[in-house]
Order: structure tokens, then sequence, then C-alpha cells
């Protein structure tokens, strides 16, 4: 068996123990795969290993692999920042949206979907603890935005993502994924037609079992799959 295999027979060994110990079913958080930095070939390893959702940062290079492995039945989710010089290819390339923090885009992104194609899929990224690197909307503003983008025509609002500062105690990492499902819930009770909103994506390879224990519905892991992220001719862990 491949490295990759191994890798995802890991992480969701991982998840399954998590979600035990949470008392969750285990099919209530969904393994996406973040397939940044590695090639066509990774994600057709991780194809075959079962793997069918897969994130991606940079747009150029993840619509170069969507159109490298489009046969492939995979399901895109950009959970990078979006210039709005590139809204245009995220609306026509990618399945789900995770990266949505301010009203232009939204709009940029449900005017440029294609009809062809389903609704984008897309959560609100909120700066949960206020970490002066991360991007995302400040909590107080996500009640209002989710509210706008619910209204837009081409884009199926399902919840929010987050990324917290980096904690290494178990305790000290469920602070900020407790407060995100809080914000979530809040947001969900509130808004109409709230049962497509049903998507919180927190957790990746250090927190993934702090954020099922606080809620997670869908956690991004990269690392613990793939490996180091690759630059150049050098992983970087």
């Amino acid at each position: 068996m491949t490295t990759i295999s191994n890798n995802l027979q890991g992480v969701r060994a991982r998840i399954a123990t998590a979600c035990a110990q949470a008392a969750r079913p285990v099919d209530s958080v969904t393994l996406l795969a973040v397939s940044k930095t590695w090639g066509p070939e990774a994600v057709r390893e991780a194809f075959a290993a079962g793997q069918t959702r897969f994130g991606e940062n940079y747009i150029q290079e993840a619509v170069d692999k969507i159109t490298a492995l489009r046969e492939l039945p995979l399901e895109w989710h950009c959970i990078g920042p979006i210039q709005s010089n590139k809204s245009r290819l995220v609306a026509e390339h990618f399945d789900w949206v995770h990266t949505i923090d301010r009203l232009k885009i939204a709009q940029r992104l449900s005017d440029q979907r294609p009809a062809h194609l389903p609704p984008l899929q897309v959560c609100l990224q909120v700066n949960v603890d206020g970490g002066l690197t991360k991007s995302g909307i400040h909590p107080d503003e996500a009640v209002e935005l989710a509210a706008q983008v619910a209204e837009l025509p081409r884009l199926s609002l399902r919840g929010l993502m987050v990324i917290p500062e980096p904690v290494s105690d178990y305790e000290g990492q469920l602070v900020a994924l407790r407060q995100a499902k809080a914000l979530f819930d809040a947001i969900a009770a509130g808004l109409p037609g709230a049962a497509q909103f049903d998507t919180l994506s927190m957790g990746m390879t250090a927190d993934l079992e702090a954020a099922v224990a606080a809620g997670s519905s869908m956690v991004r892991v990269g690392t613990a799959i793939f490996g180091g992220r690759v630059v150049g001719t050098t992983a970087i862990p």
C-alpha cells in the first residue's frame, strides 16, 4: 500500500476515535484532504484510496489540477483567499468556497457562477480569536454577512470556516473552537431556511481531535495525508 493510502487510513482512524470519544457518529465529520502544492498524481493516489474531497489554497495551481483530473469524480474546495481578479476562476471551477469574508467577493462569485453548474456551496471565514495574521471577518460581523450572502442567487450558504491561532495543548485548542461552534449555532438559529447551514469547517492536522470534540463537521488535513508541503524540491513539515 502507498504512503498516502496508509496516511489516509491513519487520519480516518483519528477521526473515528475522536468521534467515539465525543459520542458522535463517525459519518458526522467529513475529511477534506488539503492537496495544495501536491501534483495530480498525489491526488490520484488519494482518490484510489477512497478520498474524493480535496482542498486547494492557490487558485491557478488548483485550476490546472482540476483540469488535469477532470475525468475523476472529485469535489474541489477553495480554502485560500480570493482576490477579485481570480473570482471568475473560482466560480467556474470549484464546488465549494470556504473563504467568503466580504460581500463584494460573494456577489462576484454569484454573478460569475455558470448557469449550467449547481449553486456554489460557500462558507464564511471568521477570525474567531482575532489572530493578527489571519483572514476572516470579525465574529460580530458574521450574522449580517451571513444574511446578505444567503440572499445571493447562485450561492448556497452552508456554514463557517475558522483557522484559530495555533495552540499546543488540547484544552487551549478547545477555547477558540468552542467559540466558533457557539457562533455557528447562533447564526443557524437566526437564518431562514437554515437546514442547509450545516457545515462547520474547522480542525487541521494538529487540532483535529479538539475540533471534533468542539463540533466540527469538516476537518481540513494536509500534512498528515501528503506529508510536508513542497517548496521547490524541499519538503516543509
